[in-house]
């Protein structure tokens, strides 16, 4: 069988420049491939590989999921796995026989979607002089001429193919970063607007909210590359400008702990029971309340407020201790932790991430101070996984703290113990 043997179509149907010169160009890769032995380019392709890449990226090629089921069908029909483009692979199916490989696709459904194959230069018409698609085999049983359907030209186009669905793949690995980088900046800033409008800090949180609210939209499935990017930016530079706001409103609040005139009066009156004891314990094993003589003869109320008032009114341990003891709060820090008040700034999102009420906060800066307060609430972070409810557990050492039986130096010295020991 020659390789030329059929290139115009039966009847009526024309030959077009374009058909012809896919023809020729098809005859010289063939050429070069005979010619270049040994090289990488064989010409050669499994065909449902080939099959599954050419689905992935069907839209760059114009072709819809009904043609590559009628290409399906055809690839069927040939044997071997390994498609071989350096000679003609010829099929013959009947349209009875196509029809049924292609779930049951009408007659004139097939040839539309068969005549989109051909212009695509997967496939090439080879017809015999009275259109029927067919066999010749000589004495042997080997093929000596076969009318139908040339596949080779898919083959030969397998470099291209390929390369079009990693392209594919890339640009659907891309999208989809994109889109989990849209849900994270979409959900954290939505966050931050509650967090700041049920604490009542300064802000004018609902002109944000009402910003936010388009971007929140869903995008389209087949989104581009260039909205969801554009989509990306915008809610980028919306949390900016929300988590700027939030820690401006935090700077501006006396960080002491102690209330002024002008802040809003929080009232809860939810009350955890669930206290972890064992955790306490954990964290101050051996509680020794030491009994201070205040100046002046100073008895009752105002002689304990006086007694602990150097341990909760002022720094109680040095914040470089406090910070290595203390690890975990430092990873919650924006730009560091240099001094007290950093430490503050960062306590005060590490409470909200906790889920401990302002009002609970509120009280445990009174009763401890500030910084003691301060220190407290990194100690909890440090051990949260063991501690089930960090609000009622702050709760039950501001109760502490108010009779007076509070320290965090022990607390520390057990953080440290209890480092050393696992370490």
């Amino acid at each position: 069988m020659t390789e030329r043997f059929a290139t115009t179509p039966f009847g009526g149907g024309r030959i077009s420049a374009s058909s012809f010169l896919r023809r020729e160009e098809i005859d010289q890769r063939r050429r070069e491939i005979k010619s270049a032995k040994g090289s990488n380019d064989t010409g050669s392709a499994e065909k449902w590989q080939l099959l599954r890449a050419l689905t992935e990226v069907r839209a760059a090629f114009n072709l819809s999921d009904r043609t590559i089921t009628v290409l399906e069908a055809l690839l069927s029909f040939h044997p071997a796995r390994e498609l071989d483009g350096s000679q003609p692979i010829i099929v013959f199916p009947s349209n009875a026989e196509l029809s049924l490989r292609s779930r049951g696709m009408a007659d004139a459904t097939l040839r539309r979607h068969l005549a989109a194959l051909v212009e695509a230069g997967f496939i090439l018409r080879r017809d015999s002089p009275n259109g029927k698609r067919y066999v010749r085999r000589d004495e042997r049983g080997e093929v000596e001429c076969a009318f139908g359907f040339d596949l080779s030209p898919l083959a030969l186009a397998a470099p291209s193919i390929h390369s079009a669905a990693e392209e594919a793949r890339a640009l659907a690995r891309r999208c989809q970063t994109v889109r989990t980088e849209i849900s994270i900046h979409l959900r954290d800033t939505g966050k931050i607007i509650d967090a700041a409008m049920a604490e009542g800090l300064a802000g004018d949180w609902q002109h944000f909210a009402l910003r936010l609210m388009p971007l929140g939209r869903r995008l389209a499935r087949q989104a581009p590359l260039e909205a969801l990017e554009a989509r990306r930016d915008d809610l980028a530079k919306i949390r900016a400008e929300v988590e700027k706001a939030y820690l401006d409103a935090l700077s501006e609040q006396q960080m002491s702990g102690n209330d002024n005139d002008s802040e809003r009066h929080y009232q809860n009156s939810n009350t955890d029971h669930h206290i972890e004891i064992r955790s306490e314990k954990e964290l101050k094993p051996e509680p020794v309340p030491q009994k201070v003589e205040p100046e002046g003869g100073l008895s009752g109320e105002a002689g304990a407020k006086a007694a602990r008032a150097p341990e909760t009114k002022s720094e109680p341990v040095p914040l470089g201790y406090v910070l290595a003891v203390c690890p975990a709060i430092a990873g919650y820090a924006r730009g560091g932790i240099s001094g007290w008040p950093d430490l503050m700034r960062t306590v005060e999102l590490v409470r909200s991430m906790l889920g401990i009420s302002p009002d609970a906060w509120r009280r445990a800066c009174e009763a401890m101070g500030g910084a003691a307060a301060a220190v407290t609430l990194a100690a909890i972070l440090e051990k949260a996984d063991t501690i089930r409810s960090p609000g009622g557990y702050l709760r039950a050492l501001t109760q502490r703290a108010e009779q007076g039986k509070f320290s965090v130096r022990p607390m520390l010295a057990a953080l440290e113990k209890g480092a050393g020991a696992s370490g």
